[in-house]
């Protein structure tokens, strides 16, 4: 069986992650049914949610004006992380996204408390996106109708209330959509899609009416110091990205699909967080904006109110807040269902979370305890506090994709890379440094938390995963090494290439008699 420290660094052979993926293991394969339009549509829903709503409340009192420059920070260090996604998703076209390629590269150890921090980063975002849904739904519904759900079922233990009724309904409905088939899921996710990024582009026409460069006058009043803090802050809005990679198994031609969607998503975002930025900015001095903050009052609905007179843009953009967060909460399910069903796989959680039904091709057990899950802790739990958890998740997963792309390059350099990082490996060490820098501007709680939150993730590690991990029993050398065979056109070349999408070969054994690691073909 080998020791601890051998079983922490096994690696899983890129083929048999794709046979896998190809419907190679008992039980029926998900479903490849989304395209590139699809899959885009599902990571920018992912990422626009509560996020942009509420971040320029709580982040220019910090950079003033400059927190347009703060949004282009994050943007860096979003996009060179997703340079790294890029090529990892060509590389590595499977279910499970980070945790995927960190088993494949930083092995079993690693990898599993990389898939806990996508749990924490899933899990935390879901539930605080789910108790902000209420608040926006009695917005609605008191300027239509004048009714209001009481704080008694509208909020949380602890914030004024018993249980967050609207949370859980929230979670609970996705939960159905999903467990109901990905097809449906990413239709309905689309038309949701189209109407929150209509509702951000008509919060920037209005706001622009009232733009005014005076109120750029003092432009950085905290200095580079407040930039940078807003930037740790504003990074929070860019989470959630990489759930694209989680759908590695639903999406027909993944090699290609998921590395374009993956940018198209963040070109999409970061165009229209930059906008808006400008728009709320340029429409009321950067003063007003922590004062609103501070009356929990909604920070782009009191601009559009204040800049119009009238109620009815303020209810049309929470209306639109009301269907960006069902989507987001309906997205961040998937991904943390994926990641679940990709380490039942593995043998590191229970195998109930890798049950797909024969006749939807979803993990429905998977997604209804998942779902319940979530729904309970939104439901009784106040978590308008850990928002900070979500980004550091975020942040150190990022910091994981960046060192896999350098490994893979070593043990693996002939795996067909549809896109290979650009200025390697200067883009992977930078995307590292970068999401390290902003992980260091976060609160000390964030990371005493985060701390509590992976150790008790190596306790459920060495209690269950690593006695039921299927790389253990089936005697996997501890170095992982993989073997793949390459299309014509796949070396050499940074960007992209013209690659097929198979992967063939497999391990070759050693000699009678003899034990040892995979070596490549010749």
């Amino acid at each position: 069986m080998g020791s601890i420290a051998d079983e922490l660094r096994r690696r899983k052979p890129l083929n048999e992650m794709i046979a896998e993926a190809e419907g190679d293991y008992s039980g029926p394969p998900l479903r490849r049914s989304m395209g590139l339009w699809q899959l885009t549509l599902l990571g920018i829903s992912s990422v626009v949610g509560t996020g942009i709503f509420f971040v320029l409340g709580t982040t220019v009192p910090k950079a003033g004006p400059s927190v347009v420059v703060s949004f282009a920070i994050a943007a860096a260090v979003a996009g060179l992380g997703a340079l790294c996604y890029v090529e990892l998703a060509g590389a590595v076209p499977v279910s499970g996204s980070t945790y995927s390629y960190a088993y494949a590269s930083l092995g079993e150890g690693a990898a599993y408390l990389v898939a806990w921090c996508l749990i924490l980063e899933y899990g935390v975002a879901v539930s605080t996106v789910a108790v902000s849904w209420g608040q926006y739904l009695n917005e609605v519904t008191d300027a239509l109708f004048g009714v209001t759900l009481p704080d008694a079922i509208s909020q949380p233990p602890g914030a004024g209330g018993l249980v967050n009724v609207p949370a859980l309904v929230v979670v609970l409905l996705c939960s159905l959509l999903l467990a109901r088939g990905t097809r449906e899921s990413a239709r309905v996710n689309a038309a949701m899609v189209c109407v929150k990024i209509g509702v951000l582009v008509f919060f920037v026409a209005v706001a622009l009416t009232a733009f005014t460069s005076d109120n750029f006058s003092d432009f950085a009043p905290q200095g580079i110091g407040g930039v940078t803090v807003a930037a740790s802050g504003v990074f929070f809005s860019y989470v959630g990205f990489d759930a694209v990679s989680t759908a590695g198994e639903e999406v027909r031609n993944p090699r290609r699909t998921i590395p374009l969607a993956l940018l198209f998503t963040l070109l999409a975002v970061t165009t229209l967080y930059v906008a808006v930025a400008v728009a709320g900015v340029g429409a009321q001095p950067a003063s007003r904006f922590g004062e609103q903050a501070d009356a929990g009052e909604p920070v782009l609905a009191e601009i559009l109110r204040n800049v119009t007179g009238l109620g009815w843009p303020a209810l049309v953009l929470s209306a639109g807040a009301v269907v960006s967060i069902f989507s987001v909460v309906l997205v961040t399910l998937f991904g943390q269902t994926r990641i679940l069903f990709s380490m039942a796989r593995d043998g590191l959680v229970p195998e109930v979370f890798r049950r797909v039904d024969r006749r939807r091709h979803t993990p429905v057990h998977n997604t209804w305890i998942v779902g319940a899950g979530v729904g309970l802790l939104a439901a009784f739990v106040p978590l308008q506090h850990l928002a900070d958890l979500t980004s550091l998740g975020t942040l150190i997963a990022f910091v994981a994709v960046a060192a896999a792309v350098v490994v893979l390059r070593r043990i693996a350099p002939d795996a067909p890379r549809p896109f290979r990082v650009p200025l390697y490996p200067v883009v992977p060490v930078l995307s590292a440094l970068s999401c390290l820098y902003l992980a260091y501007l976060l609160p000390g709680v964030t990371w005493t938390l985060f701390g509590i939150w992976l150790l008790l993730a190596a306790v459920l590690y060495l209690a269950f995963g690593r006695r039921r991990s299927r790389l253990r029993h089936d005697g996997a050398a501890p170095d992982g090494a993989h073997v793949v065979e390459s299309a014509p056109g796949q070396k050499g070349q940074e960007g992209w290439e013209g690659a097929g999408d198979t992967v063939t070969g497999g391990r070759v054994p050693p000699p009678a008699g003899e034990s040892g690691p995979t070596v490549p073909r010749a």
